[in-house]
């Protein structure tokens, strides 16, 4: 018998080291380098050329250039779920890998039960499940109200039997639930390892190239959010899409973190229902659930996602601070841009918080990172801290610059539209976003410098 050898690989990177050491020297993590089991070395030839298969599918290594190359448009299969279809760039393409993530009870079993139903009638499809029974899906389907009829099911973890399998039945989307309990015969370590995650996910993905399938993965989530596995898995597949949602919340966003067919910025929102998810066509309504009676340290803002303009709540809170060190917390916003913004506040405003604590809140569980939050951020702060209420029929963006002036952000025009379509009749934006012609019943006030904005309250 061949003897197997081993090999130490860090869980974030990937990078390989001979020996055991309690810090990786590429990614500078403590503790994340674990020993795997190699393949024995006298695997099969045709096992070990396997291995070596491109990712494209293909075994034709003929130099040629870009000119030779003919461009024929990807396929894409329709979903069934727009919001989806958004996040993946218009579908799913044909022979790529999608790895969907998310915390527990996100709904990610929940939501590839109902696209794989619906897509069960137009073409063949294969659920492969290894972490629940065929009983408990068929009753999840039963639950939700699902037609069972068409849908083939398959129960196993094994990778190799996975893709015989697919190959008799040549489904045209597979899905993998999940892909921590799937494991490969020539590795020796136990399922969920680093090695077994990484190479079920590589002959997985292989597959779908030379087969032309569309392979959905479930990937589980670490206690930080990130996803489990090593960082590799990320780096094979050909989109990584997220499920997030508070747990004391009905509303999931789908965020793209990386798409090779697509834009990577786009956001779908779904409501969790009795009878599965749901899709949220506008989702401006839903974050905008503000009381009839104004409020302190409360304005409404237009971030840009992806492809539509988004109206979000965001709200402020000042206090006095009774330490020494006041508290800055934010949540849905980075907290070292809030520090920054308080700066130029103090600098560019005349406003001295540093005995103050100061609490930001982006309702509806958003997480911005558009810059056009800036402007909306500190109007919140002067709000707050003079006890001031802002108007209910305000909308504001633009970015701060850090010598107090109002820069421009993309798609202005846009975003006073949308405005505009659910009532707003005022709104302060920078000078260099003023429309030519502002929307009918909108007064819109353009300010080039911090202090202007102020004086406009």
């Amino acid at each position: 018998m061949a003897k197997s050898k081993t090999a130490f690989v860090c869980g974030e990177c990937g990078a390989e080291f001979p020996r055991w050491q309690g810090q990786c020297s590429e990614c500078k993590e403590w503790n994340t380098v674990t020993e795997i089991r190699l393949a024995p070395a006298t695997a099969s030839a045709s096992s070990r050329n396997s291995r070596f298969v491109g990712y494209a599918g293909t075994q034709d290594n003929k130099v040629q250039t870009l000119d030779d190359v003919a461009l024929t448009e990807l396929p894409r299969i329709n979903s069934g779920f727009t919001e989806l279809d958004r996040v993946l760039g218009g579908g799913m393409v044909t022979g790529s890998a999608i790895l969907i993530g998310g915390s527990p009870g996100a709904g990610k079993s929940t939501l590839l039960l109902q696209v794989m139903c619906g897509l069960a009638s137009r073409m063949k499809t294969l659920y492969v499940t290894g972490e629940e029974s065929l009983q408990q899906v068929a009753m999840r389907a039963q639950r939700l109200g699902l037609p069972r009829n068409q849908l083939r099911m398959l129960s196993e973890t094994s990778v190799e039997q996975i893709c015989h399998i697919a190959r008799e039945e040549k489904p045209a989307v597979v899905v993998i639930d999940s892909i921590q309990v799937m494991h490969v015969a020539e590795i020796q370590s136990s399922p969920g390892t680093v090695s077994q995650v990484r190479e079920a996910a590589a002959q997985l993905t292989r597959f779908a190239k030379q087969q032309g399938v569309v392979m959905l993965m479930v990937g589980h989530v670490t206690k930080d959010g990130a996803l489990a596995g090593p960082k590799v898995l990320e780096h094979c597949i050909d989109c990584s899409i997220m499920l997030d949602g508070a747990n004391d919340s009905r509303f999931r966003m789908l965020r793209s973190h990386k798409n090779r067919f697509g834009a990577v910025n786009e956001l779908g929102v779904f409501a969790m229902t009795e009878t599965g998810l749901k899709e949220v066509s506008n989702p401006s309504a839903i974050f905008l659930s503000r009381g009839e009676e104004q409020t302190t340290g409360s304005v409404v803002m237009v971030i840009w996602e992806g492809t539509r303009p988004l109206l979000v709540e965001l709200q402020a809170l000042v206090d006095y601070s009774q330490l020494g060190n006041p508290r800055r917390v934010t949540v849905g916003l980075e907290q070292n841009r809030l520090s920054m913004l308080l700066a130029v506040l103090h600098r560019h405003g005349g406003l001295q918080m540093a005995d103050q604590d100061v609490f930001v809140n982006v309702v509806g569980g958003v997480r911005v990172e558009d810059t056009s939050a800036d402007l909306a951020l500190l109007l919140a702060l002067v709000s707050s801290f003079r006890d001031k209420p802002l108007p209910q029929e305000l909308v504001v963006f633009g970015e701060v610059g850090l010598s107090g002036e109002i820069r421009p952000v993309p798609s202005g025009q846009e975003r006073l539209m949308e405005a505009a379509k659910h009532g707003f009749t005022r709104a302060i934006i920078p000078w260099a976003n003023r429309p030519k012609q502002a929307p009918p019943g909108m007064e819109v006030i353009a300010v080039k410098k911090l202090e202007e904005a102020l004086e406009a309250l």
